[in-house]
């Protein structure tokens, strides 16, 4: 079994990767210069305090990293996306595949 966070991702930067991946699976496109990998490019806006991503709803505190160009840095750094902030991130293999172990705590989804 693979160990939630092996690159030890803070709090900020796990959230972020969990709501790009969620957005990838839901907006997701093949990117524009055609490498692996995919484009989110497409981020929702707040409601007061949550947002609406598909079929889940996210509080605003835990989206704040999609709003922050040093977030986005980092994961690039490690190798988890290519940014273009504030445009668009492209999620590489690794970040698609990576295991946050946190999309349950954010991504919260009705029970009807």
């Amino acid at each position: 079994m693979t160990r939630p966070n092996p690159l030890k991702l803070n709090p900020l930067q796990l959230k972020t990767l969990t709501l790009l991946q969620h957005l990838a699976t839901l907006w997701g496109e093949t990117p524009p210069d055609g490498s692996e990998g995919v484009d989110v490019n497409h981020f929702p806006h707040a409601h007061g305090d949550h947002l609406h991503v598909g079929d889940a709803t996210v509080l605003s505190r835990d989206a704040s990293g999609l709003t922050n160009e040093s977030v986005w840095v980092a994961l690039e750094r490690k190798g988890l996306l290519r940014s273009a902030y504030p445009y668009s991130a492209t999620l590489t293999p690794a970040g698609l595949a990576y295991e946050t172990g946190i999309a349950d705590q954010i991504l919260h989804r009705a029970d009807h």
